[in-house]
């Protein structure tokens, strides 16, 4: 009997186990950025010393260098997140600040047991993207911006193609 007992107890505990109890889902997406070539805009042109720091924020993101595609985090608690993107940045006389805001609005995603919520966002039609130059507004570096997707719900594909 008491064998019994104990093979169903070690039975009903492995069934509460379930497949999902560890977290193999995608999680909140970052937004992905493309970098282009203004003059000839099918090719992919890899940035130089791209330090990219968000705005209110007292430590930068990460420096990229001959990289043409960036991952960036947005904001889970608020519906804009601003960074600014400097080229160059090791060099005073050719570094040059962009500002990039990204306005969208949240949604939460329950995903799984193990993962719980993911937020997923919305580029806003009007204003998904501002651009603007805190120093000399004629000298952004960044020469056009094209929405790829609006929708970042997923990291498999590109947000932001930026021409510079």
């Amino acid at each position: 009997m008491k064998k019994l007992l104990f093979i169903v107890l070690v039975a009903f505990g492995f069934s509460s186990c379930e497949k999902d109890d560890i977290c193999s889902d995608e999680t909140t997406p970052r937004l992905i950025i493309e970098f282009f070539n203004i003059a000839q805009p099918a090719n992919n042109l890899n940035v130089t010393n791209l330090k990219v720091t968000g705005v209110g924020m007292t430590d930068e993101l990460d420096t990229f260098t001959a990289v043409s595609k960036i991952e960036l985090p947005l904001k889970i608690t608020d519906d804009v997140t601003r960074y600014s993107l400097t080229l160059n940045s090791t060099n005073d006389l050719i570094k040059n600040e962009d500002i990039l805001e990204f306005n969208y609005t949240r949604n939460q995603v329950f995903v799984s047991r193990a993962c719980g919520y993911k937020t997923v966002y919305q580029l806003n039609a009007d204003n998904g993207i501002v651009h603007t130059d805190n120093d000399t507004p004629e000298l952004k570096w960044i020469k056009n911006i094209f929405i790829e997707n609006k929708s970042i719900s997923t990291e498999n594909e590109t947000h932001i193609k930026i021409y510079f």
